[in-house]
């Protein structure tokens, strides 16, 4: 019914940049935060980064500075700029989004299905 889907993940350099795209589809009626999250091998996933709906932003103290969130309300869709990598930045990264959709009571979770970042020389 409502489906998430990341994209631009890959293998990159310390020090280099990456944009992960997530986009949601399917029975949406309105958005409220969107999130992303990330899991290191061996580690519990965390919050990275969030959007509320009305554009406030926040960011886990590890990421400050380096991954700004945005979002573009047209398209369903946020995104995380990965800026300065570091090894240990290296996760699936996962986007959250908590909506009202058509048909469901309430406001629910969705996750994407996540999107690989190695940060590695």
């Amino acid at each position: 019914q409502v489906q998430l889907v990341e994209s631009g993940g890959g293998l990159v350099q310390p020090g280099g940049s990456l944009r992960l795209s997530c986009a949601a589809s399917g029975s949406i009626f309105r958005i409220y935060n969107m999130d992303w999250y990330r899991q290191a091998p061996g580690k519990e996933r965390e919050l990275v980064a969030r959007v509320g709906s009305g554009g406030s932003t926040n960011y886990a103290d590890s990421v400050k500075g380096r991954f700004p969130i945005s979002k573009d309300n047209a398209k369903n869709t946020v995104y995380l700029q990965l800026n300065s990598l570091k090894p240990e930045d290296t996760a699936v990264y996962y986007c959250k989004m908590m909506l009202a959709a058509f048909g469901t009571s309430g406001n629910l979770d969705f996750w994407g299905k996540g999107t690989l970042v190695i940060v590695s020389s």
